[in-house]
């Protein structure tokens, strides 16, 4: 539902080396998916989660705390690993969450689960990635290249 408006506004960022778009779709959970992201926690939560991405130069598209999970579309730069982001996210918020509010310290013995969810989401879809690489010899300054050689 929301990627639709995350390919809407994704726009390419520059750096030294090239010009990059990435988009990573994030899902993590409490341990033992306890629904203990409610109220001021949550509120917190995405407070964290704002100030992380800005530290890092990312940028939070979407965002959506349940009860017992969290959503999150972010755009981050290309030396940034999936993982990195996610335990960054996920590091960050434990060690505050769970010193602003002590009852999340004795429901559980760590905040997060250490698993994750990841995937990218790039701006292409993969049938038109497919495509262009399928017809890479068919382009006509392929076919001049190869005659030439």
């Amino acid at each position: 539902m929301y990627i639709d408006r995350v390919a809407v506004t994704r726009k390419a960022r520059r750096f030294s080396g090239g010009v990059y778009a990435l988009g990573l779709h994030v899902v993590w959970c409490p341990k033992y998916r306890r629904p203990v992201l409610d109220g001021q926690v949550a509120v917190r939560l995405r407070e964290l989660l704002e100030q992380k991405a800005a530290e890092r130069g990312w940028e939070i598209t979407v965002l959506e705390v349940m009860p017992d999970h969290v959503h999150l579309f972010v755009k981050h730069d290309p030396k940034s690993s999936a993982s990195y982001v996610a335990n960054q996210f996920k590091g960050f918020t434990s060690r505050v969450l769970r010193e602003e509010f002590p009852h999340l310290k004795s429901k559980l013995p760590t905040l997060w689960s250490s698993s994750y969810f990841a995937a990218s989401a790039g701006t292409v879809p993969a049938e038109t990635v497919l495509k262009y690489i399928e017809t890479q010899r068919e382009r006509p300054r392929q076919k001049e290249m190869g005659e030439q050689a």
